[in-house]
């Protein structure tokens, strides 16, 4: 009887192994895959791109989180740096009060970034449908992803499955409850962005081809 026990016991172990080892794969794979397209000095260290490429990252009664107001903040060096010479926002506003692009517009053009140097994206409602909509529905091929450091990873693996060449600047964060809840979101986080890349979906909305990217970087001097 405890011999049963005991072999129950080791398979069950096993299989709990098994379990953690697959469910790591994924995060794995983002690692490794990923690992050549970080600049880990941030927007200093950035080569230049046509577009900043910001992923929206929630509201805040209307106003950007602070997660985002720092990725916006980021994009914004960029642009004042000269490294980009537009940003897309790229968000959800799939309910009429709830409009994250246009909250990451009005937070870039006050702080210094012309209004037509920004273009929305009002379907990006998560991390593959912004990097595939970059590329299929406003062109980019070219772009400095934004985002926060446990994130960026996984942007960079889509965006360039979604057929963009891009780095990824990371923006730092201080080691809190919010950091590390955002890095256990990624371990499902990633199990579903190897699916995309292998995949490749269309997104949510596709929609037709826009040409603000295009209108954004002809739009004369900074």
């Amino acid at each position: 009887m405890r011999e049963r026990r005991t072999a129950r016991t080791r398979r069950a172990l096993q299989m709990l192994m098994l379990c953690c080892v697959l469910a790591l794969l994924p995060a794995t794979w983002l690692r490794l895959s990923t690992d050549d397209l970080l600049l880990r000095n941030g927007a200093a260290d950035a080569p230049s791109a046509p577009v900043a490429l910001v992923f929206g990252a929630g509201l805040w009664d209307g106003a950007p989180s602070p997660y985002l107001a720092h990725r916006l903040d980021t994009a914004a060096e960029l642009y004042e740096r000269g490294k980009v010479r537009a940003i897309l926002v790229s968000g959800d506003n799939s309910r009429a009060d709830y409009d994250e692009p246009d909250a990451m517009r009005g937070y870039l053009t006050e702080r210094g970034v012309p209004a037509r140097r920004v273009v929305a994206d009002y379907a990006g409602f998560d991390t593959w449908d912004s990097c595939t909509r970059a590329a299929r529905v406003f062109g980019v091929r070219h772009a400095l992803l934004v985002s926060q450091d446990f994130h960026i990873r996984r942007a960079a693996a889509l965006c360039r499955a979604a057929g963009i060449e891009s780095y990824g600047v990371p923006v730092p964060e201080p080691r809190d409850v919010t950091w590390y809840a955002g890095g256990l979101r990624e371990i499902p986080g990633a199990a579903k962005a190897a699916l995309d890349a292998f995949l490749t979906p269309d997104p949510h909305f596709l929609g037709q081809p826009e040409k603000g990217v295009a209108r954004a970087l002809t739009s004369g001097a900074r």
